[in-house]
């Protein structure tokens, strides 16, 4: 099915998906404005639930944070009762930023542009000069402070974690993870406390990234750190999960559970990734201790579409990708540990920080691909993804690793909700 999208100035480029479906992803929509508007309506403003932050991030009444959903500026508050309220960012009067610091605490949100003022939930409580003055100017008799607050969205918690959803008929936020829901649970098991927070912005297309933590297979293969010291291993004890609907993912590795063969020995020899001439001077980032007692050393969990929880070693982090415009989009990294950690275990996590963020050790190649990636697809006009490790359909490749099965949902899932 084709979209119906707005008719603009440019040659026109195809709109016809592939007739081999979800195994075939045309370049055209990594670039094309149209699309990109058409996704801030329809995803973002859509059905899907949005991560905001963390509790963590608000913890007590007034507390607030600013952040994004799509291209949307929205606020994540902390009620005088505790309660947790979002809503835009965006005066009901003139469309002005309510607030501009990322973080902050206080008692009404004040727009500076002229000085209406909001309760922590959003509910408009002052509008100067309402009445005017000497009998002259103001509002309309008829205005109601009622009326013209921000505007809400739903909120939802799991595990400390905060989303929200402009939609009124998105299914619950349990519900809506399904079974990737207990990869969230499996981390975040006890209270969290921040570290600390990275944000990069990656020159090239939201979905360029979004693809790339659902790859499973790439990990082994584009990280040297990876493959040479051992923390993600294709010949290890690893697996995949994703939801029902396979919206959600995640996937684990158990390091030191080599399971070698000849065909991975063969394929290991071939890839740069294992490269014994590399070592380390200080391999203490490489000493994890097991804290959850199940012997996994990475887990990746992606929910759709904008969302990351990763534990690598015992760095835990979540990260929010943010489209600004079809070319370019922000990861923000937000390093966190638990509330009861001591001092040696904040350090370790600290440490081993190094090893993802924009600098890391680890992720700092996946930024680069989706930057050579957007470069080499150039305006999109011609050419298409190939998407058939593991199989062809939504469920081939199972809960192998070694598979796009991932990355087929995720484009049958978008497709869905843009009607392509």
């Amino acid at each position: 099915m084709n979209a119906a999208l707005p008719a603009d100035s440019a040659p026109a480029l195809p709109r016809q998906w592939p007739a081999q479906g979800v195994t075939r992803v045309p370049y055209w929509v990594y670039s094309d404005p149209n699309i990109h508007a058409l996704e801030q309506q329809r995803i973002f403003q859509g059905a899907s639930w949005h991560y905001l932050g963390l509790e963590a991030e608000v913890p007590e009444p007034g507390c607030y944070k600013t952040t994004y959903i799509g291209e949307q500026s929205v606020l994540l508050t902390r009620g005088e009762d505790g309660s947790l309220h979002a809503m835009l960012n965006r005066c009901a009067h003139r469309g002005n930023m309510v607030c501009r610091e990322a973080f902050g605490q206080a008692k009404k949100l004040y727009c500076v542009y002229h000085a209406w003022s909001y309760k922590l939930n959003g509910e408009l409580s002052h509008a100067a000069f309402q009445h005017g003055l000497r009998g002259e100017g103001g509002l309309p008799k008829d205005f109601q402070l009622a009326e013209h607050g921000l505007r809400t969205l739903r909120v939802a918690t799991l595990c400390g974690l905060v989303f929200a959803t402009f939609s009124d008929k998105t299914e619950a936020l349990e519900d809506w993870l399904g079974d990737v829901a207990a990869g969230i649970r499996r981390v975040l098991h006890k209270p969290l406390k921040v570290l600390g927070y990275d944000t990069q912005r990656i020159h090239a297309n939201w979905k360029a990234y979004h693809e790339n933590p659902r790859d499973s297979y790439h990990a082994n293969i584009l990280h040297t750190f990876y493959g040479t010291f051992g923390l993600s291993r294709q010949s290890q004890e690893s697996g995949m999960v994703l939801d029902r609907q396979g919206r959600h993912v995640y996937f684990y590795t158990k390091a030191g559970t080599e399971k070698t063969s000849a065909d991975y020995q063969e394929t290991a020899d071939k890839l740069r990734s294992h490269n014994d001439a590399l070592t380390l001077e200080d391999p203490g980032i490489l000493r994890w201790r097991d804290e959850f007692g199940d012997g996994v050393s990475v887990q990746i969990l992606t929910a759709y579409p904008s969302f990351v929880l990763h534990q690598i070693a015992n760095s835990l982090a979540t990260r929010q990708l943010l489209p600004k415009g079809p070319g370019q989009c922000d990861l923000v990294w937000t390093y966190f540990g638990f509330a009861d950690d001591d001092e040696a275990t904040t350090r370790m996590r600290l440490a081993q920080a190094n090893l993802a963020g924009s600098a890391g050790m680890i992720s700092v190649e996946d930024a680069a691909v989706c930057e050579m990636m957007h470069r080499a697809i150039a305006d999109g006009a011609s050419g298409e993804s190939f998407i058939e490790m593991g199989g062809r359909g939504l469920e081939s490749g199972g809960s192998s690793k070694l598979s796009e099965r991932a990355i087929r949902n995720f484009w049958h899932n978008y497709r869905q909700d843009m009607g392509l």
